[in-house]
């Protein structure tokens, strides 16, 4: 029996409902006061589709030991809260009081490692990323190392982009992973033809600079080890901390990012290919693509990535219901 089979692995997946008038009351205290901060609504709107990840979980990944569904205080109507393997976790229990109430999602994400009974293994779901085939838990950890794909990449700083957030965890890489060091250790990990040609180009070509420039980053589920949240908190509390005080997203932030970039950067990570999963940028041009994978399971996982380009979103809502629907209509355990 493989090592990982030994071991259980976890799911944790955060979740707004962003039409609770009781929540939105206490929101709107905070409402955003200074440059860089986020309060956009599309990080708050329901797609509702929420029963369609849990069916997914159950269909497709039936051995996950353990679900933390993390939520302000609302759930869902429809929820079977006695579910065995379903673990529902107030902001209060396991984010530190002097953080709260919280809106950030950053802060909601970094205090994951504090949440009662969490396996060291875990997967992190957004409320948007869904299993979308049959998955092995191998998918996710092997030999008790989080799976990932390696490449360099350079930040991007566009308007409204994560480019902020990205360049604050990667300040902290560089400060702790000398590029030259981690090369000459981990080269064997760096260059993997399962990352992809462009993958691979990238990082060659960024392979002179004497720092990182950036990761390429799949906007999909991560692979996590608890004991790397508490090795990142050991060694930088006060930024931490400072990022958990801000109420709402601020571009000061580091996010959950920084955790799987210093699994990328130690080492700490067993390679897996870009091909596991893709991520949809809800847009006009790629709409049909998302509706299509959904259908096919033509991806493991998917992102279904709400967006201020996203337009008709009703529309598009229904149509993703529906997709959905097609290949997960019948109720899972989880629901009542």
């Amino acid at each position: 029996m493989s090592d990982i089979k030994q071991k259980p692995i976890d799911f944790v997946i955060i979740w707004v409902d962003g039409s609770d008038p009781e929540w939105r009351a206490v929101k709107n205290q905070y409402v955003p006061k200074a440059i860089g901060e986020d309060d956009q609504e599309v990080r708050y709107r329901d797609w509702d589709n929420l029963q369609y990840w849990f069916r997914g979980v159950e269909k497709y990944t039936p051995w996950v030991n353990k679900i933390h569904f993390v939520t302000w205080g609302h759930l869902p109507k429809w929820l079977n809260v006695n579910h065995p393997k379903l673990h529902i976790v107030n902001h209060k229990d396991y984010i530190p009081e002097e953080y709260l109430p919280t809106f950030n999602s950053h802060t909601i994400e970094m205090n994951l490692h504090r949440i009662e009974g969490l396996a060291e293994q875990f997967v992190y779901f957004n409320d948007d990323m869904f299993i979308n085939a049959p998955m092995k838990p191998e998918d996710f950890f092997v030999n008790g190392l989080p799976c990932d794909t390696f490449a360099m990449d350079c930040i991007y700083w566009g308007k409204d982009s994560a480019g902020p957030y990205n360049g604050n965890d990667m300040a902290v890489i560089n400060t702790y992973f000398p590029k030259k060091k981690a090369l000459k250790e981990n080269w064997k990990k760096w260059f993997k033809l399962r990352y992809g040609m462009h993958n691979l180009y990238k990082t060659l070509v960024l392979c002179p600079w004497k720092w990182f420039p950036g990761f390429y980053y799949q906007h999909l589920p991560n692979s996590f080890l608890k004991s790397t949240y508490e090795e990142v908190w050991k060694a930088e509390p006060e930024l931490l901390d400072m990022t958990c005080r801000c109420k709402i997203r601020s571009t000061t932030n580091v996010n959950q990012w920084l955790i799987k970039y210093w699994q990328l950067a130690s080492g700490n990570f067993y390679p897996r290919t870009n091909k596991i999963g893709a991520c949809y940028h809800v847009k006009d041009r790629n709409y049909p693509n998302l509706l299509e994978t959904i259908r096919t399971g033509r991806h493991k996982m998917i992102c279904i990535n709400d967006t201020a380009k996203t337009t008709n979103f009703e529309e598009k809502k229904q149509g993703v219901i529906k997709a959905f629907d097609e290949v997960l209509g019948e109720k899972s355990s989880f629901e009542i």
